[in-house]
C-alpha cells in the first residue's frame, strides 16, 4: 500500500486516504495476531501447506480489493472492486472499469503492481512451494531438467529459492521496462506496463490497452517479454547463472512452445491477412504481438482487436488454453503438459501397431512414470470439467454461447481478454457472475487441486 500511496500524495489525489486505511487496518490485524503466535512453537505438517496456500491468495484477494473499495470517489462495489482485486494478483488482468485512462496515476500503479506481485507469487509457488507438496508442475519439470537441477530446488533453503527468483524476475521486469521507455512510451506508461508485462497480468495505463500508442515498436517489445516471461523461471536463472544459453536449447518444453507460438501467430496473421485488415507487415506485428499475449495469458490487446475475424479470435481464445512453460507466470494448463499428453497419444497410436513392444513415453532421455502420466490427464479432465461448469453456468445467466466460452476463457486461465458483453470491459457481467468468475481466477491460478483438496473429508479426517 505504501508505494501507490506515496505516488497518490505527490500528485495531490485522494486515494491516498483509501492505501492508509488499508494499510492501517491490515498492518494492525496481522501484526497483532503475528505478537500472540509468535512464540507458539507448531510443527508444520506438509498438509498445512495447502491451508497457507489458499488461505494467502483468499486472504491477498481481499486486501488487493480494500483500496478500490473504500474510495469514495471510484464508487465500485464489492463485487466490482473483489474482482479487479482478484484480477491483479492473479494476473489475469480483466477489468470491470470502463475507462481506466481516467484513473489517477495512483491507482494505475496499483493495479500494476498487483500484477507484479502477483506474477512472483505464482512464480515461488509452482517453482519451490508446490513441489514441496508433491503436487506442482515442478515434478513434471524435474524429470526432464539437466545435470545437478534434475532433483532439487534452485537453493538448498525455500527462503534463498525465493530470493533468487525475485531478483531474476525483477531484473526482467527493469530489462521490460527500459524496452518499453526506449519504443516510445513516458517512463511511467513504461514502469506500468512493464510490470504488467513481465507479470503477464495483462492490466494497462491506458482504456485502449497497447493500442493507444499505435506503435509496431511497442507491440513487438510486448510480445517478445510476453514471450519471454512465459519461460521457466529455473531456465532464466540457470542461464544467467552459468552464462550460457544451454538450458534454453535443451529444454523440450521451450522448444515445444515456441514452436508452437510460432505456428498461431503465422495463421492468424494469414487470417488478419486474407480478411483485408492490414497488410502484410501490418499483419505479421499485430498477430505477433497479439497472439504471444493471449497464447501466453497477458492480455495486453491492441485497440481493434475485437474488430477481428469471430473465428481468429476463437483460435486465440483456444490458445490461450496452451499458456506457457511451468515454472513462468504465465497461466492455462500449460506446455509441458500437453507435450506428454501429446507424445502419449502417439505412444497410444504405436501401440496399436505393435500390441506386445515396449514403448514408454520419454520426455527428451527421461522416461514420464505412470504417476505423472495419470496427473496430468487427471489435471487435464478437472480443468476441461470446470470450464464447461463455468461457461454452462454463464449461459444459465443469460449471455450467449460465445460470451460465455471468452469470459470463462479469460478469468480460468488468467488471460483478461473477453469477447462478445465482455470486449471492452467485464463491468457488464452481474454480480454473481463477478463472484464466479473470481472463483474461475483463484482455480485457475492454484491449478485446482489445493481447493479441491481442502473440499475433500479424506483430507480432513485425523
Amino acid at each position: 500500500m505504501l508505494p501507490p500511496m506515496a505516488i497518490a500524495l505527490a500528485n495531490k489525489e485522494r486515494s491516498y486516504l483509501a492505501f492508509l486505511s488499508t494499510f492501517v487496518t491490515f498492518f494492525t490485524l496481522g501484526g497483532g495476531t503475528w505478537l500472540m503466535t509468535r512464540h507458539a512453537g507448531i510443527q508444520l505438517r506438509t498438509r498445512d501447506g495447502f491451508v497457507i496456500i489458499v488461505l494467502f491468495w483468499f486472504l491477498f484477494s481481499i486486501i488487493s480489493a480494500m483500496p478500490l473499495w473504500m474510495d469514495d470517489v471510484q464508487e465500485l462495489s464489492l463485487a466490482d472492486a473483489l474482482f479487479e482485486g482478484v484480477s491483479g494478483i492473479t494476473t489475469t488482468g480483466a477489468t470491470v472499469i470502463g475507462d481506466v485512462s481516467a484513473l489517477p496515476k495512483s491507482y494505475l500503479y496499483y493495479r500494476a503492481q498487483l500484477n507484479f506481485i502477483g506474477g512472483l507469487g505464482v512464480i515461488v509457488l509452482a517453482v519451490a512451494v508446490l513441489p514441496f507438496l508433491g503436487i506442482g508442475g515442478m515434478k513434471l519439470y524435474q524429470s526432464e531438467m539437466p545435470g545437478p537441477f534434475k532433483e532439487e530446488r534452485l537453493t538448498p533453503r525455500l527462503a534463498d529459492t525465493s530470493r533468487t527468483l525475485w531478483l531474476t524476475y525483477l531484473l526482467l521486469g527493469l530489462t521490460c521496462t527500459l524496452a518499453y521507455w526506449l519504443a516510445g512510451m513516458s517512463f511511467f506508461d513504461a514502469l506500468c506496463h512493464g510490470l504488467s508485462t513481465v507479470s503477464l497480468g495483462g492490466f494497462s495505463t491506458r482504456s485502449e490497452s497497447i493500442g493507444f500508442y499505435d506503435s509496431h515498436a511497442v507491440e513487438l517489445v510486448a510480445g517478445l517479454f510476453s514471450l519471454l516471461s512465459a519461460f521457466n523461471f529455473t531456465l532464466w536463472y540457470v542461464a544467467i547463472a552459468r552464462r550460457t544459453l544451454k538450458p534454453f536449447r535443451r529444454n523440450l518444453e521451450l522448444k515445444f512452445f515456441l514452436a508452437a507460438a510460432a505456428i498461431i501467430t503465422l495463421i492468424t496473421a494469414w487470417q488478419v491477412w486474407h480478411a483485408g485488415m492490414y497488410n502484410i507487415p501490418d499483419s505479421l506485428v499485430h498477430a505477433f504481438f497479439l497472439a504471444s499475449s493471449m497464447m501466453t495469458d497477458n492480455g495486453l490487446s491492441t485497440g481493434d482487436y475485437a474488430q477481428w475475424p469471430a473465428h481468429t479470435i476463437f483460435l486465440l481464445l483456444l490458445a490461450s488454453f496452451f499458456g506457457g512453460c511451468v515454472g513462468s507466470t504465465c497461466g492455462g494448463i500449460k506446455a509441458l503438459r500437453f507435450l506428454i499428453m501429446f507424445k502419449q497419444c502417439r505412444q497410444e497410436l504405436h501401440q496399436l501397431g505393435h500390441p506386445r513392444a515396449l514403448l514408454p513415453v520419454r520426455i527428451g532421455k527421461s522416461v514420464v512414470n505412470e504417476r505423472v502420466l495419470r496427473s496430468v490427464w487427471s489435471f487435464f479432465f478437472l480443468y476441461v470439467l470446470f470450464t464447461a461448469f463455468f461457461i454452462w453456468a454463464l449461459n444459465l445467466m443469460g449471455y450467449d454461447l460465445f460470451t460465455s466460452f471468452a469470459t470463462v476463457a479469460a478469468c480460468i486461465n488468467n488471460m483478461g481478454l473477453g469477447f462478445g458483453e465482455t470486449a471492452s470491459t467485464f463491468g457488464t457481467l452481474t454480480e454473481g457472475a463477478k463472484y464466479l468468475m473470481c472463483m474461475a481466477m483463484i482455480l485457475g491460478r492454484l491449478e485446482i487441486y489445493p481447493i479441491l483438496i481442502l473440499c475433500s473429508r479424506f483430507f480432513w479426517r485425523a
